[in-house]
């Protein structure tokens, strides 16, 4: 319990937190990660291709409709709602706190819990823009559509969303940046900080206290000055 109020304590004096999030803090609103055992890279793909090379910038091009068919199939879910991690953080920046949210997540949770100064950095499954004139179309009408022909052009529609292969979004780097370099706490939840470039970015942190809360160790544990490794959810109930 001594680690919960080091953090409660952080947390009530911090100016400014930004607090860094993967895939674990959306787990417990139905969306699984990707490298745990249930994780979406060791699930059956359903074709012949590991779903690394399917959720490539090359096979989006190759093979558009089997792209498709797995990012629909395994990559979007509608009926996910944010979790009480989401909510607690949303609600910190509701009471007046200054905080920032840097994410990994493509779910759009964050934001739909009420946080409003989020970093996306892999990019987002709500947005979609046409390949060749940029017109913009909302999950809706992917999923609507076996493939997304832009109804403009008639080229075919990607969603924004960084693939292997495809850089981060500048513009978005330098946000995060700013955001963890200016911050006095960064809260770093539900990630193993092994996806680079992402993971380096906790290397732009210089402020008072580095917080991570994982189920399982990290590479960053022994520079933390809290860690805790547990679900999320379990950390929330007691900080609330």
């Amino acid at each position: 319990m001594e680690k919960i109020e080091l953090l409660k304590e952080a947390i009530k004096k911090a100016q400014n937190i930004c607090v860094f999030t993967g895939a674990g803090i959306s787990c417990p609103s139905g969306i699984p990660d990707f490298r745990s055992a249930d994780g979406l890279y060791n699930q059956a793909s359903g074709n012949e291709y590991k779903p690394e090379e399917i959720i490539s910038h090359s096979f989006f091009v190759s093979h558009s409709e089997l792209f498709y068919e797995f990012y629909k199939s395994k990559m979007i879910y509608q009926n996910a709602k944010p979790n009480l991690a989401h909510k607690y953080f949303a609600k910190l920046e509701e009471q007046g706190q200054n905080v920032s949210v840097v994410t990994q997540n493509i779910d759009g949770l964050h934001q739909e819990a009420g946080s409003e100064n989020v970093f996306e950095l892999h990019g987002s499954v709500h947005r979609n823009y046409c390949t060749k004139c940029g017109e913009f179309y909302p999950l809706d009408f992917i999923m609507q559509s076996k493939l997304p022909i832009c109804k403009k052009c008639g080229a075919l529609v990607k969603p924004d969303v960084v693939l292997y292969e495809e850089p981060l979004d500048e513009n978005t780097i330098n946000g995060a940046i700013n955001a963890i370099s200016q911050s006095d706490l960064m809260i770093v939840v539900g990630t193993s900080l092994t996806v680079y470039p992402a993971a380096s970015f906790v290397r732009y942190f210089g402020g008072e206290t580095l917080a991570l809360i994982n189920k399982s160790e990290t590479s960053f544990d022994n520079i933390a000055n809290i860690t805790i490794n547990d679900d999320i959810i379990n950390v929330i109930e007691k900080l609330n």
